[in-house]
């Protein structure tokens, strides 16, 4: 893979005082006091490109240890004997020049003899932390191996140890006493040239529920997907945890809980504080795209409705869940060779992960000329009351918009205050499409199966619950029921199984082949917002990157090996939807491609200048 240049307007880092110059002046006419924290000047750092396809140079400041410190510009025993001279490194590392290669082989041989999951996770943070060139060329070269551990299911595992596994603070902390001082709390933890920010409040970690503190491991860990999958520099990124409290009483009562140790808040104040971090975040990174995570459901969809016209964001869970889903069904009709207009869709779970699946579907059959009670009925959402109708007591706001009519669920033979179990209602509905978001391990049992199979020739069932542990079905067992029929993928990994003769592989529903590309576009077109019909066209073109062999074997999705090559196709997708659509502010005359192109960086080691 060549060598990418950043785009100058948001990829380069500013120009910032000399530490050095400061000092001597300290030093001869003392340090002022009080002395302000945010005002003190930071060793210069500048990172400069000299056109396409260059190599990335630093002009740095920084010498000897604070240089072996610095994770960004830090390069081990890669330092070559001229920049151990210029630098004053002379003695601080071993004798031995190393090349980035012989780097990979020995840090790979490390993280691998670690005995468990959560082990090689701790192992790849620490990397992470002291040297992230080698960290991501690491993730680079072994994509498909280490990308459950830096995210799912691993980082699940890391969320609920977090306070116990705690090294190094990454990232920014929002608790409620910062409040009124937000802006103030994010100029600590970076310059101006932030560009992409994961957000959570801890409550829905995955199928894991409130983490507290400990949610910050997936802000960090979609940031890192985001610069493994889109190539945007980690200079440009920014993990934050909205730190409200917990009701997690197992948290509040560990004496090791780092967090912010109270109930957690809720109602007016909790909304003014995201109002205030909203603001914060416009006025100190007014560039940057804001990405939304594992905030319960009714709290994300509040967010998202209240936000997404005011500040450029998404939220993953909802909409880049539903892409990936959407985009596992497309390739499945493809392998089937039937339309997904022809598709009769039931969503277990009503969350925002069900809903936002069903609003994706729901654009989708429209395009291809769905409409009326035929579109109504195409789609239908069962939670745990049974099948969503209207009418309904104590029914969800944002679950409305998919209810059925009663009258229409009768003609099923389903009747709105019953709570039939899940094989009737599919078997009445003919369903030949079962997506899980439920959170209900082993809930796609046999006589579920088996009900998919009376109705469709190739059944399509995605138990997508993560971590491992909350998924609706193994894989193995759904293939077995079918009799080797059904189109499989999960929301965790799974190995493949035998049968027949034949191996079947079970592609994972990971949103990490969505939403860098989504974003990564939405930040080149200079986007005014992220729409719906955006996770559209990048649904359609990740459900075309799956080669017919793949299909033959199950697979849904393509290697996460190709992630890079499919973000760069799918963020060329969103610029020009964004165009289309009269949302980029991007004055820019080069081919798409190389505006893509040119994004994206590569994780080699920079030329570093003395300053």
């Amino acid at each position: 893979m060549r060598r990418i240049n950043h785009d100058a307007s948001w990829q380069c880092a500013a120009l910032v005082t000399c530490v050095d110059a400061v000092r001597s002046k300290w030093e001869r006419e003392g340090t002022p006091e009080p002395l302000e924290w945010s005002r003190l000047p930071r060793p210069m750092i500048r990172h400069e490109f000299d056109g396409p396809a260059t190599k990335l140079r630093v002009k740095t400041s920084l010498r000897g240890r604070d240089l072996l410190r610095n994770p960004l510009l830090n390069k081990g025993t890669a330092f070559s004997t001229d920049e151990r001279r210029s630098f004053g490194l002379d003695g601080l590392l071993p004798g031995a020049v190393t090349k980035l290669e012989q780097q990979l082989t020995r840090v790979y041989d490390s993280v691998m003899a670690k005995p468990t999951p959560l082990e090689r996770y701790i192992g790849l943070a620490a990397l992470q932390d002291r040297n992230e060139t080698l960290f991501y060329r690491l993730l680079l070269e072994h994509t498909i191996e280490l990308t459950p551990i830096v995210y799912t299911p691993t980082v699940g595992e890391a969320c609920q140890y977090y306070s116990h596994i705690f090294r190094r603070g990454r990232g920014v902390w929002i608790t409620p006493e910062h409040r009124g001082r937000i802006a103030e709390v994010l100029a600590n933890a970076a310059g101006d040239e932030i560009r992409l920010i994961v957000v959570t409040d801890n409550e829905r970690i995955l199928g894991l529920g409130d983490q507290g503190a400990g949610g910050m491991g997936i802000p960090i860990g979609k940031l890192s997907l985001y610069t493994l999958g889109a190539g945007i520099h980690p200079t440009k990124t920014l993990p934050i945890s909205l730190d409200v409290g917990t009701d997690n009483e197992a948290l509040l009562n560990d004496d090791l809980y780092i967090g912010w140790r109270h109930k957690r808040l809720r109602g007016a104040e909790y909304d003014s504080l995201v109002e205030e971090f909203v603001q914060a975040v416009k006025e100190r990174f007014p560039k940057a795209l804001m990405q939304w995570e594992d905030f319960k459901k009714g709290t994300a969809f509040d967010l998202l409705d209240r936000y997404r016209d005011r500040i450029l964001s998404f939220n993953d869970d909802i909409q880049g869940t539903a892409a990936v889903a959407l985009a596992g069904v497309m390739a499945a009709c493809r392998a089937i060779r039937e339309p997904l207009s022809k598709q009769r869709v039931v969503i277990l779970g009503g969350g925002a992960a069900g809903i936002g699946i069903a609003r994706q579907l729901r654009d989708a059959l429209a395009r291809e000329g769905v409409s009326g009670d035929e579109l109504t009925t195409a789609i239908a959402i069962v939670d745990s009351q049974g099948l969503l109708v209207a009418g309904r007591p104590k029914s969800e706001k944002h679950k409305e918009e998919f209810a059925w009519p009663p009258a229409l669920a009768a003609r099923y033979g389903i009747a709105g205050d019953a709570r039939p179990d899940l094989a009737a209602i599919l078997d009445s509905l003919r369903a030949t499409v079962l997506i899980g978001t439920s959170g209900q391990p082993g809930v796609f049992n046999e006589a579920v199966v088996r009900a998919m199979v009376k109705h469709a020739a190739r059944p399509i069932i995605f138990p997508l619950s993560n971590p491992t542990s909350q998924s609706e079905a193994r894989p193995a067992d759904v293939i077995e029921w079918s009799d080797g029929r059904a189109l499989v993928a999960t929301g965790s990994p799974f190995a493949p199984h035998a049968r027949d003769g034949k191996i079947h592989r079970f592609t994972q529903a990971n949103n990490v082949y969505v939403f860098p590309g989504v974003g990564l576009g939405a930040l080149v077109a200079q986007a005014r917002s992220v729409t719906d019909s955006m996770f559209t066209v990048a649904a359609r073109e990740l459900a075309e990157t799956v080669s017919t062999k793949d299909l033959e074997s199950g697979s849904l999705f393509p290697p996460l090996s190709e992630l890079r090559p499919i973000t760069a196709r799918i963020a060329a997708a969103v610029v020009r939807e964004a165009r289309d659509r009269g949302l980029a502010q991007a004055k820019d005359d080069a081919p798409v491609e190389a505006q893509i192109e040119r994004a994206m960086w590569y994780p080699e080691y920079p030329e570093i200048v003395p300053v």
